[in-house]
């Protein structure tokens, strides 16, 4: 069986701490593995740093990102065989509609606005790990 493992993108230092603090909060101990740029991220999903660390079995994907954004790391996980039905929850603070419309129109599986609080994000965090870890059954992995 493959090891559960949380990919956060994410490059606001804060939101990372407290998205990894409200998983302990929740008891979710699936480790989270970090990429602070959209370049990194995209070495740790195809390049070598991919053979490093298991694919992940969720995707935490913030729009809003140094290098390169996450529109463009979604659209790229849609076009590759081996990712295309990895799930990608964008969580993002943006409200714009236009954000929103596009992530889905690329293939996001649900986009969640960052909540301004601590407890409704922890409450947020626990119902993103209930289901995505838990209760999702993912496609069949390719060969």
């Amino acid at each position: 069986m493959q090891t559960k493992s949380i990919l956060l993108i994410e490059d606001n230092s804060d939101d990372e701490e407290l998205t990894i603090l409200a998983f302990r909060k929740n008891d979710i101990s699936t480790p989270v593995v970090v990429a602070r740029d959209g370049a990194e991220a995209l070495e740790l999903l195809f390049g070598k740093k991919a053979a490093e660390h298991p694919a992940p079995s969720i995707v935490l994907l913030d729009i809003n990102l140094p290098k390169i954004d996450g529109i463009e790391i979604l659209q790229r996980i849609r076009s590759n065989e081996r990712t295309r039905f990895l799930p990608v929850i964008v969580l993002s603070s943006s409200c714009e509609e236009q954000d929103v419309h596009d992530c889905y129109s690329l293939g996001c599986n649900s986009y969640v606005r960052k909540p301004v609080n601590f407890p409704a994000f922890v409450e947020a965090a626990r119902h993103l790990g209930l289901y995505w870890l838990l209760l999702n059954e993912p496609p069949p992995t390719p060969n």
